[in-house]
């Protein structure tokens, strides 16, 4: 019997057992999971809906047009890129290979600004990569002016598309953390590059080969960007206003320490859902 005559015999029970082992053959996270979001990616059924269908046959063209996805997945290429989205905030987020893929643990940092924020306050987003902190805010909280700066006229492009899609006026500038950055604003937020660089080799597949290398690199000590961008916040911003920070989990004193001695008060450090620090907020 050939191949194809067998996978037009295929149920999507088989075809979603078939890649779980497929992914778990490649050392993939969660690789049952996984198998599922790529097919519901494929047709739009949850799991409770897979499972009902379990027995049914599967088509030939969409058998093909999932194991293909999962071939991809088992090369250890993120779920999300596959897919091409991320949810965030309970938004959708476009992502590809020129963003970071939006954590969970940075909605810590989103959750906490928008408990500062009022209408007409303006923020800025360093390093805003698929512009996901900056137009959750926007979407989400008081009406915002709102602008996001990265170094990657690619990330950029990513973020101008998540813009429209979500349909919030913000405005997005290439450029080296403030470089180009000319005004003042009531909050400045950035989720910089942090993972020191001897550590990056060591990191999984998903991050060290596809994420992008400039997103990742916080230097020998992963504090560069938090130094520099601490030196120059407060030029950028208005009296009593804020600066927010996504840090690693072992970065929250030192961190804090720049901004005590940059002149920030009632500097503190937040947790994420895991107990961990996460986020340093301070103001002038």
């Amino acid at each position: 019997m050939s191949n194809i005559v067998e996978m037009t015999k295929t149920t999507y029970g088989f075809a979603l057992r078939q890649a779980e082992q497929m992914l778990a053959d490649a050392d993939v996270p969660n690789a049952a999971l996984d198998a599922e979001y790529l097919l519901e990616h494929l047709t739009g059924w949850n799991r409770a809906r897979q499972f009902m269908e379990k027995d049914r046959i599967m088509e030939k063209d969409l058998y093909e047009r999932y194991i293909a996805l999962v071939k991809e997945r088992a090369k250890r290429i993120p779920l999300q890129h596959i897919i091409g989205t991320q949810e965030f905030m309970g938004l959708e987020f476009e992502v590809n290979e020129h963003v970071l893929v939006p954590r969970q643990d940075t909605e810590v940092l989103v959750e906490h600004a928008l408990k500062i924020l009022k209408d007409g306050d303006s923020v800025l987003d360093l390093c805003t990569g698929s512009g996901c902190i900056l137009l959750s805010l926007m979407k989400l909280g008081p009406l915002l002016n709102g602008t996001g700066g990265d170094i990657s006229k690619d990330a950029l492009e990513v973020a101008n598309r998540n813009k429209e899609k979500l349909g919030v006026n913000a405005k997005f500038v290439e450029t080296d953390l403030f470089s180009k950055i000319t005004k003042k604003y009531d909050l400045i937020t950035s989720n910089p590059p942090y993972i020191p660089t001897g550590i990056i080799p060591g990191l999984m597949p998903e991050v060290r080969e596809h994420d992008p290398y400039i997103a990742l690199d916080g230097k020998e000590d992963g504090l560069w960007f938090y130094e520099r961008i601490t030196e120059e916040a407060p030029k950028h911003l208005y009296r009593g206003g804020y600066l927010m920070y996504e840090i690693g989990v072992d970065q929250g004193e030192a961190v804090s320490a720049m901004l005590e001695r940059a002149g920030f008060k009632d500097i503190r450090v937040e947790k994420d859902y895991s107990g961990n620090d996460r986020v340093v907020i301070g103001h002038l």
